[in-house]
């Protein structure tokens, strides 16, 4: 019995440590990766803020009456951007739980969503959420020939009245710790925020408001997009190191759990045999 239970735990042990390699090997992935994917989600940001300002003070100024006239809201899209892989901790279910209830918020039961990676595509899959629109080859490293087509496709179902307003659910990266589930309404283009207001006078739109927001529609989707799926791809990375590293360090806490069972058998057994020895020597005599 003994000799059958150091053999178990000697197998536990083994595989514990074999799942521990895997897991720092994952967390040392996950942080070349992140380092990376900062920096890119960091360079994106000025521009995407320059851009939407620059967006948003055009419709401001009448720019959008045209292109995109006044309508009942009928249907809302909701653009959900999640990881093709688990093992990221809370990542996914953070940006789920957000999205789904600002859906049900919104949206009600006329909401649809367009699904960026496997894991929100299931999940709104299995729940019977209509999904407009699935995009599953993001990979790693997302380009902006990739946002571009999203974009497109999100663009043309607006224009063409499949949706009337336009969601976006992601994850800003703050650092490897710390990532904020953010929802933002990307089309209709919101106007500037009253505190903006001051800006305006600086800006000269030429030809005209209407011709420079006629440019700028299709770019302001493609940057919001390819910046939030930067945004996103690094806290996916920084959430997967964090978990990996946490599983490493809890393997550590089970190995050493564990040690102390195998010592624990080990001498009970050591014990027993004494006693059998002393026992069978007192026979003799």
């Amino acid at each position: 019995m003994a000799a059958g239970g150091l053999k178990e735990v000697d197998r536990r042990i083994k595989s514990v440590k074999n799942t521990q390699q895997i897991t720092r090997a994952m967390k040392m992935v996950a942080a070349a990766k992140l380092r990376k994917a900062e920096l890119r989600a960091k360079k994106a940001r000025d521009y995407f803020e320059q851009i939407q300002a620059v967006t948003r003070r055009a419709v401001s100024k009448g720019g959008a009456q045209k292109l995109v006239a006044p309508r009942t809201v009928q249907r809302k899209g909701f653009v959900i951007i999640t990881s093709a892989r688990g093992l990221a901790g809370p990542y996914n279910a953070n940006v789920l739980r957000q999205a789904v209830a600002k859906m049900q918020e919104v949206g009600g039961k006329n909401a649809a969503a367009f699904a960026i990676g496997r894991k929100g595509r299931d999940y709104l899959a299995h729940r019977n959420i209509p999904i407009l629109q699935e995009f599953l080859g993001v990979g790693d490293d997302p380009t902006l020939h990739q946002a571009q087509a999203i974009a497109r496709e999100i663009l043309q179902q607006y224009l063409g009245g499949e949706v009337d307003e336009v969601w976006l659910t992601y994850t800003k990266f703050i650092n490897p710790l710390t990532h904020e589930v953010r929802t933002l309404r990307v089309l209709p283009v919101e106007e500037p925020p009253a505190e903006e207001s001051g800006a305006e006078r600086s800006y000269v739109f030429e030809p005209d408001p209407e011709t420079v927001f006629n440019d700028l529609l299709p770019r302001y989707v493609e940057v919001v997009i390819f910046s939030a799926l930067l945004e996103s791809k690094a806290s996916e990375h920084g959430a997967r190191m964090t978990a990996m590293d946490s599983a490493s360090k809890n393997a550590d806490e089970l190995i050493r759990q564990m040690i102390l069972m195998r010592n624990r058998l080990r001498q009970a057994a050591i014990t027993r045999e004494i006693a059998e020895l002393v026992s069978g020597a007192e026979a003799l005599e």
